[in-house]
This record gives C-alpha cells, sequence and structure tokens, in this order.
C-alpha cells in the first residue's frame, strides 16, 4: 500500500464519544494529517453546520444509538445547502451487520468502518478514498459515491434505449482528498528517523 504526504489533509470527525474523538485525532495525527477538527454533534443540524464551516477533504461520522449519523450522511449529500456534497465521508459505527453497512451505503458514505478502530485500517479506508474515487452519483433516490466498485466491461449487444450512452460511467464531481504519495525511500527513511529518535 503506497504511503501518502496527508498534510495538507482537512479531516472532519463528528462523534458523540469524546475518547473516540482523541482516538481518531491521535491517529490522524499520527498520519501526519495537517487539519483535524474535532466536533461533538448533539444531532445531525449541528454536525451540518460544522462541516459547511469547515469544508472539509474528509468526514469521519459516528453512527450510534447516540448519534444519527445516517441523517448527517443524508444531509451533507442531498442539502441544497451543503458545501461540499461529493466530500469522502467514511462511517464509524459499532454496528457491524450486513444490514446496518446497506443502511449506511444507500445513505451515501463512501467508506464504513467498524469499531473498534485499529490505525492499519483507518488507514485503509482513507486511502481506498483516495486511490478509488468513485464517480459521484445524483439521482430521484440516490446521491452519493457510485455503490459497484468494479466497473465491469460488457462486451454483449447494447439492450438499453438510451443506447451507448447508458454504459459511460460519469466522471467524478470532485478530485479525491488533497494527499500526494510519498515515495517508498522516503516513508522508510522518516520510518527510521523516527525509530531512531525514540
Amino acid at each position: 500500500m503506497k504511503s501518502y504526504d496527508l498534510s495538507k489533509l482537512t479531516v472532519l470527525i463528528v462523534d458523540r464519544q469524546p475518547a473516540m474523538r482523541a482516538l481518531l485525532c491521535q491517529i490522524l495525527r499520527e498520519f501526519g494529517v495537517g487539519h483535524i477538527v474535532d466536533f461533538n454533534a448533539h444531532c445531525a443540524d449541528e454536525g451540518f453546520q460544522e462541516f459547511n464551516h469547515v469544508v472539509p477533504d474528509l468526514v469521519l461520522v459516528d453512527w450510534c444509538p447516540e448519534f444519527d449519523g445516517l441523517a448527517l450522511v443524508k444531509r451533507i449529500r442531498t442539502s441544497k445547502e451543503s458545501l461540499f456534497p461529493q466530500a469522502p465521508i467514511i462511517m464509524v459505527s459499532a454496528y457491524g451487520e450486513t444490514q446496518r453497512v446497506f443502511q449506511a451505503l444507500d445513505a451515501g458514505m463512501t467508506e464504513y468502518l467498524v469499531k473498534p478502530v485499529s490505525p492499519s485500517l483507518l488507514y485503509t479506508r482513507i486511502v481506498n478514498a483516495i486511490e478509488n474515487a468513485r464517480p459521484f452519483i445524483r439521482s430521484k433516490v440516490y446521491t452519493g459515491p457510485c455503490r459497484r466498485r468494479h466497473m465491469l466491461s460488457f462486451a454483449g449487444p447494447e439492450r438499453r434505449r438510451s443506447g451507448a450512452r447508458a454504459n459511460k460511467p460519469m466522471p467524478a464531481a470532485a478530485p479525491a482528498p488533497v494527499a500526494t504519495p510519498v515515495a517508498a525511500h522516503e516513508a522508510a527513511g522518516e520510518a527510521a528517523a523516527q525509530a531512531e529518535a525514540a
């Protein structure tokens, strides 16, 4: 997996639990994220106001009995007031059931991470958001990143009424988060320097 320079990235954490916000902040600092905003929203409306105030490159949203993260994701994606509806959103939740993951997908989340959070899994989700930016879909029934992970080519005859245009994926509406790959030797040198300092 590539190493990225995340120093220009702005991440908004919306979580009700102070301990989880502190943990996520610490992990993101270790990744070198340049600007981290942790916010204790009591409702989706408060989270949405903070989202529009910060306009982050990436959002980590809690979903638990105390906070309706789905409502926040839907508001970010569908509200006409949303300043960056294409923002990558990682849902961080204690809910690991498949049904919950599909609910989050239908709401428009980009990635899903089940608690307890580990640095390697969080980094994997961030890298997926960067490297696998999917086209943004806006329709009457769904707004968010294309839910198809893999765009498969189809070599058969075209049967749709709209013709060949139907098979062309829409371009991504927004660039991936501001991050640049770090050469492997640079990352190894930084790790060695940190190990020597410790």
